[in-house]
């Protein structure tokens, strides 16, 4: 059946077109329009109500007039051609590479919604997945099948940290097929060409996959680029049977990008001029994360986003909270003391660490350990803030050594190298070295037999 071609365009606002008289075409559907000198551009349909369908213009609208505009509807949805060989590209935020190698021959196409996961064939996330950041894999640790954001703001250097994070995530197991899906969206071309470099630098692009959209790329490549991240990580993970690690980043530009699209629709905004519906556009990206039962690969989630304001109110922020199993927080007091990289352990929190540690799958001091920095920390914190009130003097010779010891906790643990990858052992071998600051007497939280097994004896 020959596709019909209509001349029926009523209306251009922003990158949006009205097209009237339409029969049988979908939401999602993707579209051709032809300009009047025989250049085509792609658009999407966004919404259909009776007979007119809202188009949404890939490449904008500028130049279009309504009479010279012909529109054809392919009925299909958006598609990534996927095939083993994308391991080691760089693809636009349409699925096209970008790295001058050759195209890609399909082994089939993929519609980039997905496929909804039926919540009885999710198995639970219970696997260590070892980042080689002290911070991450000793107190906040990623499980594999979790859902972990990177909370930042402006000017930090959390593409610093997920590029890290994307060269040294590992599953312990040995002989198990890892792969990184690295979305980066509405970032600098300076950006772009770091993270390019950087994984071609530290040979970590022959295990990845790269979508890259820039700040003047159109804003609809903004909202399709994770979606067709996640579809080639769900091809990697399900069909090739590998764990596959999606770094989504930033979140933040793909919100304003629905944001303006939103506007361009006149549709009733939400919280700060967010559509109403933010939650569930969210929701959409982040639960395609997960294990399944029966197959052996699985996909984890990182997205990082930058905090307008520092402000974890803000809606992105709060929202992602709703529906990831925890945050990792990047403080900017930690940043400007020069300390890389700067995690602020005590609000950060992933919510499945306790499934993926213990005995066969870190340690079996992992827990406790972890409880007894955490808690040293704090409490060191605190009598920091303390003596700024009522002086040094006040605090007690015990208070002293928490002190000492958070100041040391922030130089020798969260402080590392950008290239040093710690193994859990070396993370764990760091806490007991900080432990031995403070009293015997103090570690209540770590049983007797461990600080008898692992308590350096210099």
């Amino acid at each position: 059946m020959i596709a019909k071609e209509y001349r029926t365009v009523r209306q251009i606002t922003g990158p949006l077109m009205l097209v009237e008289g339409v029969e049988g075409v979908t939401y999602g559907e993707l579209a051709d329009i032809k300009l009047g000198d025989g250049s085509l551009r792609r658009g999407r349909v966004l919404e259909v109500s009776g007979d007119k369908a809202m188009v949404q213009v890939f490449e904008g609208t500028s130049g279009l007039s309504p009479q010279d505009v012909k529109v054809k509807f392919l009925g299909k949805g958006m598609e990534l051609g996927v095939s083993a060989d994308i391991l080691g590209r760089v693809f636009d935020g349409f699925g096209l590479p970008v790295d001058d190698g050759p195209a890609i021959i399909p082994e089939k196409y993929l519609n980039v919604n997905g496929n909804p996961i039926n919540p009885f064939a999710r198995d639970y996330p219970n696997e260590f997945i070892q980042t080689g950041i002290s911070t991450i894999d000793l107190l906040n640790t990623l499980v594999r099948g979790q859902k972990l954001p990177l909370f930042s703001g402006s000017g930090l250097p959390h593409s610093r940290i997920a590029a890290q994070i994307a060269r040294q995530a590992k599953v312990l197991k040995t002989g198990e097929k890892f792969a990184v899906v690295f979305a980066a969206m509405g970032i600098t071309f300076e950006e772009s060409e770091f993270f390019i470099s950087d994984f071609r630098r530290t040979g970590a692009i022959e295990r990845a996959v790269l979508f890259m959209n820039l700040a003047d790329d159109p804003p609809i490549e903004r909202i399709s680029l994770p979606r067709m991240a996640l579809t080639a990580a769900e091809y990697l993970a399900y069909e090739k049977d590998m764990h596959v690690l999606v770094i989504l980043t930033d979140l933040t530009n793909y919100c304003e990008a629905l944001r303006e699209i939103s506007a361009a629709r006149r549709e009733v905004p939400g919280r700060r001029g967010y559509p109403g519906y933010l939650y569930t556009d969210l929701s959409t990206l982040y639960e395609r994360a997960g294990r399944i039962k029966g197959k052996s690969g699985s996909i984890t989630q990182i997205p990082v986003l930058t905090m307008p304001e520092d402000d974890k109110t803000h809606p992105i922020p709060d929202l992602t909270g709703y529906i990831t199993e925890g945050q990792i927080m990047i403080h900017r007091g930690l940043h400007a003391q020069g300390i890389y990289p700067p995690v602020d352990v005590l609000p950060s929190l992933s919510r499945l660490k306790d499934k993926g540690i213990g005995e066969g799958k870190t340690r079996e001091d992992h827990a406790d350990i972890m409880n007894q920095l955490y808690a040293a920390y704090a409490r060191g914190k605190n009598a920091k803030e303390l003596a700024v009130v009522l002086g040094e003097s006040a605090l007690s010779e015990t208070d002293v050594m928490f002190v000492k010891f958070s100041d040391a906790f922030e130089d020798t643990f969260v402080r590392q190298g950008e290239d040093e990858n710690r193994p859990i052992e070396e993370s764990l071998r760091i806490g007991w070295e900080l432990l031995t600051i403070l009293p015997r007497g103090e570690l209540k939280r770590v049983r007797d037999a461990y600080i008898e097994k692992y308590y350096p004896k210099h």
